[in-house]
């Protein structure tokens, strides 16, 4: 199983991932939102000098995370934030108590102008942390040394800041967009089975009457074993050559089937999607044992990776991930914890998170 990074990782510098190019035209569109025309609140309060204490109210322990959007968004607007806790730690808070995390110092109508942007978006991502790193602290007690990962199920718009927040609590953001990485889902491969019937059904119609058939013509049916293999063969291949060598090819397999066929045509990491937790043990370790070991087939020795065996074929190596997702959550994940799977994904650590609760209160 591929082991999690033992470099120490500050969770303060995961501010140096993002671009003062990305992160200050975010935050401008974020506050072009909230607003558009008048600020009607701040022509009330003026320009008088005043600090802001921000306050941590959730009982209970939470992870800070979200201060460089925070930084950002009072940065905009004209006012300075000087930090009493870093991003990363966990904060204790007794029922009933408030802790301050935090000073935010400016003109008063300035402060009010960023108050409800800047706690919303590390009300957000501090959930998402505080959530994570719980989840991944459960994993490690199971014995579980591999990767969590996140998922792509992110808010639109807001995708940026959620992805940060996984990466501050523990986990791995998984790829951002579809142009980081490619990952040929059951649709993908679908698609590209019912493409080749197609084509195969026009050619063999054509050759029969000289007539070309539409595929819309063709009653759809559910592609073959044989033919899932050929199309997933076909769409890492295409994938390949779209991405180039630098872009990572995954593919999500409903059956060891599947796997096998997306190892074999050269997959980087392959899902084991909605798999049992029995499943997920058994045909992990079979995939592992089977192309790690060389065990993956006999086959032309011009291109394989490999050794030649005692009969002149190449016995197939292969070096890939094993990712486990679908419907993983805390009480659930923890059963397909197993020394050959390298990836839990789930949406769980940031669909649907709950929020810690931050107040920003003018002193006076």
């Amino acid at each position: 199983m591929s082991t999690a990074s033992t470099i120490s990782d500050s969770p303060s510098t995961f501010s140096h991932l993002l671009p003062p190019t990305i992160l200050g035209p975010l935050i401008t569109s974020y506050l072009a939102e909230d607003a558009p025309t008048y600020d009607i609140g701040g022509y009330v309060v003026g320009e008088s000098s005043a600090s802001a204490r921000l306050l941590c109210k959730t009982p209970g322990i939470s992870v800070l995370a979200g201060v460089p959007f925070f930084d950002e968004v009072f940065r905009q607007v004209g006012c300075s934030v000087q930090w009493l806790v870093s991003e990363g730690e966990q904060i204790h808070v007794a029922k009933g108590e408030k802790k301050c995390c935090a000073v935010v110092r400016g003109p008063a109508r300035r402060i009010l102008l960023g108050e409800r942007l800047a706690l919303n978006i590390l009300a957000r991502s501090s959930g998402i942390a505080t959530r994570t790193s719980s989840l991944l602290s459960s994993l490690r007690a199971y014995g579980y040394l591999g990767l969590l990962a996140g998922t792509r199920k992110t808010t639109p718009g807001f995708r940026l800041v959620e992805k940060y927040a996984l990466r501050v609590g523990g986990a791995d953001p998984h790829r951002h967009d579809l142009s980081g990485m490619t990952m040929l889902k059951d649709n993908h491969i679908w698609a590209c089975a019912a493409r080749a019937r197609s084509q195969n059904t026009t050619k063999t119609t054509t050759e029969q009457n000289g007539t070309t058939a539409a595929a819309e013509s063709q009653v759809p049916k559910s592609a073959s074993e044989e033919e899932t293999a050929e199309a997933i063969r076909l769409a890492v291949h295409t994938a390949r050559r779209g991405g180039g060598f630098s872009t990572k090819v995954e593919v999500e397999c409903q059956s060891e089937a599947e796997a096998d066929a997306a190892i074999e045509a050269g997959a980087d990491v392959v899902m084991l999607d909605n798999f049992t937790p029995e499943d997920t043990r058994v045909v992990a370790k079979r995939l592992k044992e089977r192309w790690r070991g060389g065990g993956g087939g006999a086959v032309q020795t011009n291109g394989a990776d490999g050794a030649v065996n005692g009969k002149g074929t190449v016995k197939m190596t292969r070096e890939f991930l094993i990712e486990v997702s679908g419907g993983l959550r805390e009480g659930n994940i923890e059963q397909h914890v197993c020394e050959h799977v390298d990836i839990l994904s789930t949406s769980w650590i940031h669909q649907g998170v709950g929020t810690v609760d931050w107040s920003l209160k003018v002193e006076h």
